[in-house]
């Protein structure tokens, strides 16, 4: 049975017991702090386990795309070396919320792998939690063993520790106990010599687990302590990858149609065999699984960078690129070809692929050329390191210094130190390792209590659209802690004219105030599954009062000019550029706006021109916000409507339309383009091969930036003397100060070549060198010029030369190269430690190296320890 067989029969028979279908939700997580992916498939329903919003159908089921590369979930390092571990994977789910429980799903998920699928009975095994002895006192789930054993033999029912067999959403959150279905699909003789029962959750390949059905019935507290949910509900996730290879009769997810139209291409690529070395089959694996998850992620909307997501889908890459670099020997850009491959594979389940196709390879291509860069680099690197080390173990501290400063990771230091007879210090690494993760934690540890209730109040609404201001209840709150921000409460309102941090857009900020004048600033609003959260440094006094909530008023309208701006920006650039333009991002501020567009090469200064003259153009049209709520996506879309990729919408949308702009937003915006008064770029650059990015301002910002402008224009007017013509009169002076710095240039160089002699005869010889250490009034191209010529035809010269040139100090070494074989000296080495007395650092080679600093008066120490060197 192919793949795509598989996932629809799956679907078809969920909506056969009256599921709805649901599309996948993007994988990176915009409204939820507690992850930064989807990493099951019940991550993108949390607001309905929470009860923060009801589903329009209490039964669904989806195919949902998951990345698990951090966290609880961390798959990363394992994938490659087994064959049913992966980054991004296929979860096959049904949901219930509130509606059917364990009966229903325990017979329907039997009868879908026995009757439709057609799985033999015999090679299932699955398991009960048997309940605990620890502070939650749990009793075995008889309900789930009784159920069970109607369809399956008592002697496959295997009781489940709390670690295997209790599902939990996260410290707090809906949790409950699970059954889980494994399957055998080992040989008959491996089965006649161990019993499949014994290998149940002990991580063998051909015993694995395929379906986890989660009873959610306890909601866990921040204490600690379980309470009974009030509506039970079920999440069932399904592993599509491991499905397929039980169907399709291998013995390796990576055997299954899922990926060996992946692992073909690369065997044709690199020319190498998959099946033949462990160590080959192990790199096709990480690259196979890699660009997957790569992939989608960007299709999603989620670039490489070096920060939060971003920087965990570049550590996927990379890990690809090095295991293609070290076992594959490949040295150039080509894991982006894969993406063909996979696109035409998985396309029509995930049309995102597809329509992102070319994004996804210049992304991928650009991210390559540039790591496989940092590896020639970091062999250099390495190279200097063995050169300066004594012995044959280098320092934990340098490879963990490549590995954090340079991106070289540890594992490719390891393999080329061995080939080389050295190793590294690995408990010296692995402490520098631990501090940098426990610095991570401490700044981002979050700290949450649980909710006090003060009103029951199902259905939180935004008046936000039409009022800046309106008479509050506080339904619940909550303390939060962190090292960044201290104590905060989180405090939710009944009803609230604060927009949360959404779209790119920020928060709205304000204050609260109650009947006896009493102000309590919001000072940001925040959205965590689908509640709208605002955070203030004090706690108000009366609580169960009414409060007047007012919004900043006029941050808020600057934010929705900028905001107004974005979509007319976006009209401008496919109106200049093509229709091929779309937004990858963007980020809306009260005092500017970041917008980020695919296109294939940088905008020019005409383009750009023409761009702000566009959105100038629809400012000056003075044109009304058309807005309409609660219009059905089809039709939104019908009407011309522009949706974006990694955006998850509801089945209703809002529509903003500003003459031809419309797009689909959930954002504030001026109520006439005339409002935000003029639009004015200010920078536009490279995010990412085929990204550019634009920041731009608006309203009181442009007003700034032209008052700005017009002093300093006047400041230098002043300075040359009011010219007529002032840009003239610049060219004028940069030509003078050109011609006097070629002039200066050649005077240096003759005033090199005369000291040369007279420096020949200061040389003084310790223990067989000839040494020189001193100031000279030269700049850093005439001691270079000085230090060489002094070193012709000599084999045994150590010259330490300091200048001083605009306040700042410099040390120049120079080392025979006869030298430097023979004792083993090091300029680079000389250059750093002695930095260290003017304040600054530097490097270069053995023979020749240089160092800057800030502290001229640590020059005459510096000299002064120069000689110890040689002593």
């Amino acid at each position: 049975m192919k793949s795509q067989d598989i996932r629809s029969k799956f679907l078809s028979f969920f909506e056969e017991k009256k599921h709805s279908i649901v599309p996948s939700a993007p994988m990176v997580l915009k409204d939820d702090p507690t992850l930064m992916f989807v990493n099951s498939g019940m991550a993108p329903f949390k607001e309905y386990f929470l009860g923060n919003a009801e589903p329009k159908n209490t039964r669904l089921t989806d195919s949902q795309k998951c990345l698990r590369v951090s966290g609880k979930h961390n798959d990363l390092e394992e994938v490659g070396y087994d064959t049913y571990h992966h980054t991004l994977f296929e979860m096959l789910g049904n949901w219930s919320f509130g509606d059917y429980f364990k009966k229903e799903a325990i017979a329907w998920a039997w009868e879908l792998l026995v009757d439709v699928y057609g799985i033999d009975k015999d090679i299932l095994y699955v398991t009960v939690f048997e309940g605990s002895d620890d502070d939650d006192n749990l009793e075995l789930d008889t309900e789930a063993y009784d159920i069970w054993k109607q369809f399956i033999s008592e002697d496959r029912i295997l009781k489940g520790n709390k670690k295997d067999n209790f599902w939990e959403m996260g410290e707090q959150g809906p949790c409950g106990p699970c059954s889980e279905i494994h399957v055998d699909i080992r040989s008959a003789e491996e089965k006649a010599k161990v019993d499949g029962k014994s290998l149940v959750n002990m991580d063998h390949p051909q015993v694995v687990e395929i379906w986890n059905l989660v009873f959610m019935q306890y909601n866990r507290k921040a204490n600690g302590s379980l309470e009974p949910l009030p509506n039970k509900h079920i999440d069932t996730g399904m592993g599509f990858e491991r499905l397929c290879m039980v169907l399709q009769n291998v013995q390796s997810n990576y055997d299954t149609d899922v990926f060996t139209p992946i692992i073909r291409e690369i065997e044709a690529t690199t020319n190498k065999e998959y099946g033949k070395d462990e160590k080959v089959d192990v790199a096709i694996r990480v690259i196979s699984d890699h660009v997957r998850a790569v992939a989608f992620s960007i299709a999603d909307g989620q670039l490489p960078s070096n920060t939060g997501a971003g920087y965990v889908i570049r550590r996927i890459l990379r890990r690809a690129i090095r295991y293609a670099f070290t076992f594959l020997d490949k040295k150039e850009p080509f894991i982006y070809r894969l993406v063909d491959v996979l696109s035409k594979k998985m396309g029509t389940a995930f049309p995102e692929l597809k329509a992102q196709k070319q994004l996804i390879e210049n992304v991928i291509k650009e991210e390559e050329a540039s790591f496989l860069r940092t590896l020639d680099q970091g062999l250099l690197l390495l190279d200097r390191i063995i050169e300066t080390t004594n012995g044959k173990e280098i320092l934990g501290s340098k490879v963990f210094e490549l590995k954090d400063t340079y991106g070289f990771p540890e594992d490719l230091t390891d393999l080329i130190l061995r080939e080389k007879g050295y190793t590294y210090n690995v408990v010296e690494f692995k402490a520098e390792l631990k501090k940098q993760k426990e610095r991570g934690r401490e700044s981002s540890a979050l700290t949450s209590e649980d909710w006090t209730v003060l009103l029951e109040d199902a259905e939180q609404e935004f008046v936000g659209y039409d009022t800046l201001e309106t008479k509050v209840k506080i339904t619940r709150y909550r303390k939060v802690t962190s090292k960044k921000d201290g104590e905060m409460y989180q405090l939710v309102f009944n009803l609230t004219p604060f927009y949360a941090e959404g779209g790119g857009q920020v928060g709205d900020k304000g204050y609260l105030e109650d009947i006896n004048g009493d102000v309590s600033y919001i000072v940001d609003t925040k959205r965590e599954n689908n509640v709208i959260i605002h955070l203030t440094k004090n706690l108000p006094k009366h609580l169960n009062e009414s409060f007047k909530a007012a919004v900043d008023a006029k941050q808020r309208n600057r934010t929705e000019c900028n905001h107004t701006a974005t979509h007319l920006l976006h009209q401008a650039l496919r109106e200049v550029l093509g229709d091929h333009v779309e937004q990858k991002g963007s980020a809306v501020h009260s005092k500017y706006l970041r917008f980020d567009f695919s296109h294939f090469s940088k905008v020019t200064v005409e383009q750009l021109r023409d761009v702000e003259n566009f959105v100038n153009a629809r400012i000056d049209g003075k044109l009304a916000l058309q807005e309409n709520r609660n219009v059905p996506m089809e039709k939104a879309l019908e009407e011309g409507a522009m949706a974006l990729f990694g955006e998850k919408y509801g089945d209703t949308v809002r529509t903003i339309r500003f003459g031809q702009s419309m797009e689909l937003c959930g954002g504030t915006h001026v109520k006439n383009t005339a409002d935000i008064w003029h639009f004015k770029i200010t920078s536009e650059g490279a995010v990412a091969s085929g990204i550019r990015r634009i920041e731009a301002i608006t309203n009181d910002a442009v007003k700034d930036f032209y008052f700005e402008n017009n002093r300093s224009y006047f400041e230098m007017k002043d300075l040359l003397n009011n010219a007529k013509e002032p840009v003239k009169a610049l060219q004028n002076l940069q030509s003078e100060n050109t011609d006097l710095k070629k002039q200066i240039e050649g005077l240096l160089k003759d005033k090199a070549k005369n000291i040369i002699g007279d420096l020949k005869n200061e040389l003084t010889e310790i223990n067989g060198i000839q040494f020189l250490s001193k100031k000279l009034d030269l700049d850093a191209g005439g001691i270079k010029d000085v230090c060489f010529k002094l070193g012709e035809n000599q084999t045994n010269l150590f010259l330490l030369f300091a200048t001083e040139q605009n306040g700042k100090a410099l040390l120049s070494c120079y080392i025979s190269k006869e030298l430097v074989a023979e004792k083993g000296l090091n300029a680079g080495t000389v250059v750093r430690e002695l930095g260290k007395y003017i304040q600054g650092g530097g490097g270069g080679q053995p023979f020749f190296a240089t160092a800057g600093g800030k502290n001229p008066d640590g020059i005459e120490a510096a000299l002064a320890e120069s000689k110890n060197y040689l002593i």
